[in-house]
């Protein structure tokens, strides 16, 4: 995977917080050989899993500077943050309220927030123009997609520059001009989670099978071509004579149905809790991690020789 600094956007990055998004988004800066800030206040082993994320996407072993707190960052050439810190919005608002204080004012302002517009986050700050939604998929070193999202005072040249910097980094941003709920690629993936557990919760497949018609079916034909691609590869007509007989009977439910929200309220959370739709230990949950991260690096691999699309 190569990268190049890009013409107009030189990056100096700093990241606010290092958890398991905010490392994945530290090494993929690290990876492009750019000084990277991550601020951790519990930051023992931070350091090491960034270097550790950055060379699987090829890059060399980093050195990354690991800071407790916003006051001791370096702030002379930061071209840009992203904020990972808790999905909390008065704390999110609190940051981005300092980030006023101490960053340099031409330093662009992210979120990696999945759940709160940055609209909300910029609300009432005089820094809205450069304010911009950065949004990242976990694991966020190995899944190339980075949506750029502008809410309305966002200007313009903000959302090119973030464009131009993510494709210098080897990710492929998509620009989100309204920032909507779920953004883009959360919308679509609610849409088919919503049929799933629907098809789940009535009976219709078991969990396993579900996620082996996804796997094995369509799934595998997305690595090819995105979904509009794939309709004009398929043809259009096939797809409208097909819509009309399915959509009916698609679910519309507002709310999540009894297979998800009652795992929920027992603490059934996946693998961090040994249970969710399977069961896991400590082994499984970990070979199984392995084996996926592997795909993913492989699944990369293939994208990047298709990068030319059409």
């Amino acid at each position: 995977m190569t990268t190049t600094r890009p013409s107009v956007f030189p990056v100096n990055a700093v990241i606010l917080g290092g958890g398991t998004m905010g490392e994945g988004i530290a090494a993929i800066f690290a990876a492009g050989g750019w000084p990277v800030q991550v601020v951790e206040p519990h930051g023992t082993e931070v350091a090491d899993r960034i270097a550790d994320c950055a060379t699987q996407r090829g890059g060399a072993k980093p050195a990354v500077a690991v800071l407790s707190s916003l006051d001791a960052v370096n702030w002379a050439g930061v071209s840009l943050v992203v904020e990972c810190v808790p999905e909390d919005l008065a704390i999110k608002r609190a940051v981005f309220a300092d980030l006023t204080r101490l960053a340099p004012r031409e330093t662009l302002l992210t979120s990696n927030s999945s759940s709160f517009p940055i609209s909300a986050i910029a609300e009432g700050l005089e820094m809205r123009g450069r304010m911009a939604g950065l949004h990242f998929f976990m694991p966020a070193h190995l899944v190339p997609l980075v949506e750029v999202v502008s809410g309305p005072d966002t200007t313009p040249e903000t959302a090119a520059s973030l464009c131009e910097t993510m494709t210098a980094l080897a990710m492929r941003p998509v620009h989100v001009k309204k920032d909507i709920p779920g953004f883009l690629a959360n919308r679509m993936q609610h849409a088919l989670m919503r049929e799933a557990l629907s098809l789940a919760e009535r009976g219709i497949a078991s969990a396993e099978d579900i996620d082996a018609a996804v796997q094995y079916g369509f799934g595998m034909r997305f690595l090819g071509a995105g979904p509009f691609l794939q309709k004009d590869i398929a043809g259009l007509d096939i797809h409208h004579a097909a819509a009309t007989t399915i959509y009916p009977d698609l679910c519309n439910d507002i709310v999540p149905v009894p297979f998800i929200a009652e795992r929920a309220v027992r603490g059934d959370h996946g693998m961090k809790s040994g249970r969710g739709f399977y069961r896991w230990t400590a082994d499984t949950a970990r070979a199984t991690r392995a084996r996926y991260e592997k795909a993913l690096v492989k699944a990369l691999a293939v994208l990047g020789n298709n990068r030319e699309g059409r």
